[in-house]
């Protein structure tokens, strides 16, 4: 089996360049440096901004450290390749990404609406991507440079790379990388993926016929291959191993419930990180290599302390609304101990906690205050849930059977210390010219350690008077599907966090995050829901209309109307019985969700 903690070395001499740019858009930007050809090409669905929030900066940046040429074409014309070639044909590949959001989630409402707004995209349009970006722009590349390499990497393509339901089409999909015909897929984050696949394609004479079979079995990809190769065979799969064989794509269309069986297949074998997994889909499979091994604090650290300009490309000139929200954030970890049903981040970004050290932490909020547009206030310290930074499993993942470490009840083997993350809030907040610092990114309130000290701590001194936070429901039957927390621990949350502002003397407020129309939510449990609303006073705004995205639990839960266990549950299907229960909470809203 290929070696997931390999760390590869240096490929090239760094190169010599300047801190102050972002990476080249333009031939002129590319004279500028001195460079005549990129070797990597990176398609983007989102605007460029050269932040480190931002998937395909991060990659960039990542892959220019360690000595390639790298160039980036953002939000092409998908009528014309004249977008995609204005860099030139680069010498190894090019990367393509839907974007931070699968591109059909970026288009349309949970009820099918076309969105009229896309916060990734100068002036907050619509319509600068296509749907099914991954697709689109594969095909746009293959036009432009016939026999390049094409890998595909980000959200929509982690998601989509097995069969899916799509719930734009209420259809069954292949994985996206077959109907793509892209030559690999990058899954989960993907510095060490896309690093390999430089250094490999380096290696390469460049009239080398099909080069991208050199790629096969890097950690964190996928790849296809032939329905009668035998893989063990050819040396793709290693003998030994213990493949895990997910349901063939056509079993899956015809029986639903294969679906369950296929998204549990591959959680685990993400959270356990140590097999390969096959699907076969008519005369091809698909073969998913175990994922790559995270990042740890000292890569992680390097990473982040790259030289970004934390703007986006200065060709633009409207503003980027989702660069304005994230351009005085920072990200403390990576990672999601949490396996909330409905959920991509942990599939995503991993179940282990991969965090940065309180020196790179405190390192970056001293450049955040010699930042040009630097006004003393940083917007959150954070990550997917925001204390969760430092936290680890003392156990060995690769025999872990949970699917959630908090859930029903959190495990002796995941370790926090809150005490240290408010030590880290404090010096940061002491940092020389910050004036202001929030906890934006929303914390789970069922990891506090019993006593509230943390969360008291955490309220009084770093909520900007709104916390988010997300019970998303009040039924224990629905939040067990969705393997949140006891609707009881909330309601603890609630009078502790009333309490602490009080002590603090400050108005503030929970924002409480809901989701209506959850596979196995019913009509009572919404109308409990609103009661209970009523009963404090609260007309709620952040109302999510359940939308099934690729790749989770929850979806087949809703297209196979099934719970994880093969038990039969309720589900709203249609848009009818779906806005029903939406209008419960939210009887004048239209547009919500």
């Amino acid at each position: 089996m290929p070696n997931r903690h390999h760390k590869p070395g240096p490929a090239v001499g760094k190169l010599a360049f300047p801190q102050d740019r972002p990476l080249p858009m333009s031939r002129a930007e590319m004279d500028a440096l001195g460079w005549d050809r990129l070797d990597v090409l990176l398609v983007t669905g989102d605007a460029y901004v050269d932040h480190p929030s931002f998937g395909t900066a991060l990659i960039g940046r990542f892959l220019t450290d360690a000595g390639y040429r790298v160039g980036i074409i953002a939000q092409p014309r998908w009528d014309t390749p004249e977008d995609v070639q204005k860099l030139g044909r680069p010498r190894l590949f090019a990367g393509v990404s839907a974007g931070a959001l699968d591109s059909m989630l970026a288009h349309y409402t949970a009820f099918r609406k076309l969105r009229h707004d896309d916060a990734y995209t100068p002036g907050n349009r619509h319509g600068a991507r296509p749907n099914r970006a991954c697709i689109v722009y594969t095909g746009l590349v293959r036009h432009a440079f016939p026999g390049l390499p094409v890998v595909l990497g980000g959200v929509e393509a982690s998601l989509r790379r097995a069969s899916h339901f799509d719930f734009w089409t209420d259809k069954v999909r292949r994985s996206v990388l077959l109907d793509s015909k892209a030559d690999l897929l990058v899954y989960g984050m993907g510095e060490r993926a896309v690093l390999d696949i430089a250094q490999r394609l380096r290696g390469l004479p460049e009239d080398t016929p099909k080069p991208a079979l050199a790629l096969r079995g890097i950690p964190g990809t996928a790849f296809a291959v032939s329905s009668l190769a035998p893989l063990q065979v050819e040396g793709v799969v290693p003998a030994d191993e213990d493949l895990i064989v997910l349901p063939v794509h056509e079993a899956i269309v015809q029986a639903p419930k294969a679906l369950m069986t296929a998204t549990l297949a591959l959680e685990r074998q993400v959270h356990q990180g140590t097999h390969w997994a096959v699907q076969a889909s008519g005369a091809q499979q698909v073969l998913f290599a175990p994922p790559a091994a995270p990042l740890d604090t000292t890569e992680l650290d390097a990473l982040h302390g790259l030289s970004f300009t934390r703007k986006p490309h200065p060709s633009y000139t409207e503003r980027i609304p989702a660069a304005d929200m994230i351009q005085f954030s920072i990200t403390a970890h990576r990672g999601c101990a949490g396996g909330c049903t409905f959920c991509s981040i942990t599939l995503h970004q991993g179940r282990q906690i991969q965090s940065r050290s309180a020196a790179s932490l405190l390192a970056e909020a001293r450049r955040l205050t010699r930042h040009p547009d630097w006004r003393g206030s940083i917007s959150d310290v954070g990550g997917p849930t925001a204390n969760m930074w430092g936290a680890r499993c003392a156990a060995n993942p690769a025999v872990c059977k949970r699917t959630d470490c908090l859930i029903p009840r959190m495990c002796p083997h995941f370790k926090t210390d809150h005490a240290k993350l408010m030590k880290l809030l404090r010096e940061i907040q002491a940092v020389e010219g910050v004036k202001h610092l929030r906890v934006a990114s929303g914390i789970r309130y069922d990891l506090d350690s019993g006593d509230g000290k943390f969360l008291r701590e955490l309220v009084h001194e770093f909520v900007g008077g709104q916390l988010k936070v997300a019970p998303e429901h009040i039924s224990d039957r629905v939040l067990r599907l969705m393997r949140k927390p006891p609707f009881a621990r909330f309601e603890a949350f609630l009078e502790l966090f009333a309490d602490a502002s009080h002590q603090a003397g400050r108005e503030q407020y929970v924002i409480p995050y809901l989701i209506s129309a959850f596979p196995g939510c019913t009509d009572g449990d919404m109308r409990d829901l609103a009661r209970w609303l009523h009963q404090r006073g609260w007309r709620p705004k952040q109302v999510q209309c359940f939308i099934p995205t690729p790749g989770t639990v929850a979806t087949a839960m809703y297209h196979a109307a099934i719970d994880p266990e093969g038990n039969p549950i309720p589900v709203a299907r249609t848009d009818r019985d779906r806005l029903r229960q939406h209008h419960i909470l939210l009887p004048t809203d239209s547009k919500n969700g």
